[in-house]
């Protein structure tokens, strides 16, 4: 029992979730914070810092807390509070504070460590939320009297420091909210993101920046900002190149500005005089307004406006001036769905204050912040700037007369300072079908048209005027937060363009979970819903499946491999295997899954990451039931009290499988089956009784045990079981029962189809069995297969081990378990000791063998792997059955397999 020490806070360790944990559905950070010596101390006897700390974040007063209404949280510190609860509240008030709203968080105290407390909170941004967290408890701690300070730990979530890089609270603040800007999406990501998440379409973000995966597997849609994977790449290059795209509308008789690509300044002047000024010139393939100059009436003007354009590209356009007001008409899947007047940059003077200090008072309005993360963008004083007032006679210091507008910028764009007005309601039918055909005609199925018109109501073809440019990955801001007029909701229509007619882009998710069982189950299922004629994608401890394709190796049971899947785009169904550890460390890699099942809870990995006891270990596997969306299923084991007894979490319809069917149906399970549930068990008979599903009242005779070869003639009752659970989830699924029995009359255990799980190889003379059974109850149920089996072999020899990081007492039950089935024990290590010393697995398995009368000269302890295989191979004599439970499976099966028995039997002398 961990007990505090008198001394200030400390951060024991800190986790961050990304899907549905133990905790929450919500992805959280949490940081277990030890009190010490101010576990004793709740605020309400903390005198001034009640107000201190609101004084500093008066957002807090907002806080409803448990009290749920304003201020909420003020009361609960005058009553009195942890520590722990309060720096919850800081963390996400410092989020909200800068620029990333988080409102979630909780804080638990943690059994069998006083003083010690769980504390969670909501994050947008990882690294923000993480960052948060530090700066929080430095602030709870900053506030403390002077021998209560000095809290440890930090570093367990983010190495910066917002403090220590100067300028107080203040500078730090500025300090996150620029990280905020760093981290968060921009506003038309922000939109489409926000939308889809709306719609119930799920999101993963693929890198630092805004390339985002909406939907999963064969049914995502790939975006970034308003570029989406529609978005031809064809049309991306008409429209970067200005000069082609007017052609292109040219010729289709769209209204477009005359004018010519030139290299020189000279070849500038010479065309702005062959159009007639005023002329503008821009960068051939500029954007964001950038290099443009407007309302050129000289040659001087011109090569002035040459050498700013060509700053920004080798080729410049010199073309006439619309004159007119500046519109973006935002075209969405060949329909206009927005429409915005621009204003440039500008001050309105009022006879008293100068220039710059007019650019100060419009910046200080709370709606403007840097690039794009606030609805406008801050008025930046540059050499455009200066020069544009210089050419109006002023400069910053001059005093414009009252109601004066100066113009800052020439051009209206939003990044540059400018401001919008919704004109949506107005635009004339002509407009409206000149911008469809633009769009249409360089092939953008996102396009923003800039649009010069005199009267944006009437016509072009009466007023003049007409498109000057056709950008690709138009932004939204300025029609989802205009500075006057109606916002509208145009991620909506960009979201219905990438999933029409209600789609959500989710594939079907089945995740699966439990002690044992798991990677059969799991490739069970997979192999049936390959054989209905999906690409599977399938995660388990030995790789990623894509279909038959092996894609990655190793243990891929947790939430990053399931993302992997997720993301691969010819997947039409996941099958995941989903192990405690993934959950414990990050929690689980989706938001929800169509199908999830808790196989069994038995005594493994107990003592390890604070699960002790089997409930807290079902506590862990129910995440992956509490997570089913609502339509879906939770697939649970009848059998098994403590799985049985999630019924009462988990979401979805509830399956049950059991392998007491027939006349042995326990009265629970009956209820559920006569009350129209869907229930599959195992009917005891001849041959390995049947399995038979029952739903909705009716009895459904699916096919006899032992037509699975997996169940080796209906005697591996563990893999009778394992099929029960597979048919309730792919018969919840929509699998027809033919499918499901043809599917399982074709899955054996061989090792091409399942390594490490039953693999069985006869060409030695002797039967060896190849299965991962690596804790108590996985080698009770393999053993039980070994019983049935002894009456057909000779002697039955067993390699046996276990991972070090199990319990003492289940490492002695391994060896009591094969004491009682095993004629010859060879025990070995594992590669990797986990924090035990050489040989001290394999004596405790020895010792609980040797506590259950096993004979001492029929075990033999050999650490090597390999070795220990070699070994057993050389003792076993024809008609004898060997059991090997390997770590390496594919090393120990071309053990086997590479193995030449010896033309006599090996003499002990000659053993290792």
């Amino acid at each position: 029992m961990h007990i505090s020490q008198a001394a200030p806070m400390r951060v024991l360790h800190a986790v961050t979730y990304r899907g549905p944990h133990l905790f929450s559905h919500t992805p959280m950070i949490r940081f277990r914070l030890d009190l010490g010596s101010l576990e004793e101390r709740p605020t309400n006897t903390l005198p001034g810092f009640s107000d201190a700390l609101v004084a500093l974040l008066p957002g807090l007063q907002e806080h409803g807390c448990s009290y749920r209404t304003p201020g909420g949280f003020i009361r609960r510190m005058q009553e009195g509070t942890w520590l722990g609860h309060v720096t919850e509240h800081v963390a996400l008030e410092l989020q909200s504070r800068a620029g990333s709203r988080v409102t979630r968080g909780k804080t638990r105290s943690v059994k069998n460590c006083r003083g010690c407390y769980n504390v969670l909170y909501a994050y947008r941004e990882e690294e923000v939320g993480l960052v948060a967290g530090r700066l929080a408890l430095q602030i709870v701690d900053s506030l403390l009297p002077a021998g209560l300070r000095g809290v440890r730990g930090l570093e367990e979530l983010h190495e910066r420091d917002l403090l220590a890089e100067g300028g107080g609270f203040d500078g730090a603040l500025m300090a996150l909210s620029r990280l905020v800007s760093r981290r968060a999406l921009g506003p038309t990501t922000r939109s489409l993101v926000h939308e889809a998440e709306r719609r119930g379409i799920p999101v993963m973000r693929l890198d630092a920046l805004s390339l985002i995966q909406l939907g999963h597997g064969k049914k995502q849609q790939r975006l970034r900002a308003s570029i989406t994977g529609r978005t031809s790449s064809i049309a991306v290059e008409i429209a970067g190149d200005k000069d082609l795209t007017k052609s292109l509308l040219a010729e289709a008789g769209l209204p477009v500005p005359k004018g010519a690509v030139v290299r020189t300044a000279e070849a500038a002047v010479q065309e702005a005089e062959r159009l007639g000024y005023p002329v503008v010139t821009k960068p051939l393939d500029g954007n964001h307004g950038r290099g443009v100059t407007l309302d050129l009436r000289s040659a001087e003007a011109v090569r002035q406006g040459f050498e700013h354009a060509v700053t920004h590209s080798r080729r410049v356009i010199v073309e006439q001036q619309y004159s007119g007001h500046d519109h973006r008409i935002l075209v969405i899947g060949g329909e206009v769905r927005a429409v915005a007047q621009r204003v440039p940059a500008h001050v309105v003077g009022d006879g008293e204050h100068s220039i710059a200090t007019l650019i100060e008072e419009v910046n200080r309005d709370p709606r403007r912040g840097t690039g794009h993360e606030k609805t406008l963008t801050r008025i930046e004083v540059d050499d455009h700037v200066l020069a544009l007032l210089a050419k109006a006679g002023m400069d910053l210091e001059s005093v414009p007369e009252e109601g004066q507008w100066v113009a800052l910028r020439d051009t209206a764009n939003l990044s540059t300072g400018g401001t919008a007005i919704d004109r949506t309601d107005d635009i004339h039918p002509d407009n409206v079908t000149i911008a469809r055909r633009a769009a249409q005609i360089v092939g953008l199925d996102v396009a923003g048209i800039d649009f010069l018109a005199p009267d944006i109501r009437r016509s072009v073809r009466e007023t003049g005027g007409g498109i000057v440019e056709v950008n690709a990955a138009p932004g939204f801001r300025m029609h989802l937060e205009p500075f006057e007029g109606w916002a509208r909701d145009i991620a909506r229509p960009a979201i219905d363009m990438l999933f029409p007619d209600g789609e959500t882009g989710r594939i079907p998710i089945i995740a699966i979970t439990g002690t044992n069982g798991k990677s059969t189950t799991t490739r069970m299922v997979a192999h049936i819903l390959n054989h209905s004629g999906l690409c599977v994608g399938m995660t388990s401890t030995s790789g990623i499946w894509v279909g038959k394709d092996r894609v990655w190796e190793g243990d891929a049971s947790g939430p990053r491999s399931a993302r992997m899947v997720l993301r691969e785009p010819t997947v039409e169904a996941a099958v995941l295997e989903t192990a405690r550890g993934g959950i414990l460390r990050e929690g689980l890699g989706f938001d929800e899954a169509d199908i999830g099942a808790v196989l069994n809870i038995a005594a493994d990995h107990l003592g390890i990451k604070e699960v002790d006891t089997l409930e807290d270990l079902a506590a862990v596997k129910s995440v992956v039931v509490e997570s089913v969306r609502r339509g879906g299923c939770s697939v649970l084991n009848a059998d098994d009290p403590l799985t049985r007894a999630m019924e009462r979490h988990a979401r979805g319809r509830i399956a049950f499988f059991s392998m007491r069917g027939g006349t042995q149906m326990p009265g629970a399970l009956r209820e559920h089956v006569e009350a129209g549930g869907l229930a599959v068990v195992h009917e005891e008979g001849p041959g390995g009784g049947d399995i038979v599903v029952h739903n909705d009242r009716r009895r459904l005779p699916l096919m006899g045990a032992a037509e699975i070869p997996a169940t080796l003639d209906g005697m591996a009752g563990f893999n009778i079981q394992n099929a029960l659970a597979a048919v309730a989830m792919t018969y919840a699924r929509g699998v027809s029962l033919p499918v499901i029995r043809a599917a399982l009359q074709g899955f054996s255990t061989s090792f091409e189809q399942s390594p490490g799980r039953l693999n069985i190889h006869d060409g030695h003379g002797f039967r060896v069995i190849l299965d991962y059974a690596h804790n108590p109850a996985g080698l009770g149920a393999l053993c039980d297969l070994v019983a049935k089996l002894r009456p057909r072999h000779g002697r039955a020899i067993g390699m046996i081990s276990i991972p070090g990081d199990r319990r003492d007492e289940d490492i002695r039950e391994m060896g009591r378990i094969a004491a009682a089935h095993f004629d010859e024990l060879v025990l070995r290590e594992r590669p990797d000791g986990r924090g035990r010393v050489p040989g001290e697995v394999m004596n405790l398995i020895a010792e609980g063998a040797l506590a259950a009368g096993f004979p001492e000269d029929r075990m033999h302890r050999v650490p090597d792997e390999l070795a220990a295989t070699d070994l057993c191979l050389r003792l076993s004599s024809p008609d004898d059955l060997l059991v090997l439970t390997p770590t390496s499976v594919e090393g120990v099966w071309a053990r086997v397999l590479a193995f030449v028995p010896q033309p006599a039997p090996v003499r002990r002398s000659e053993m290792a």
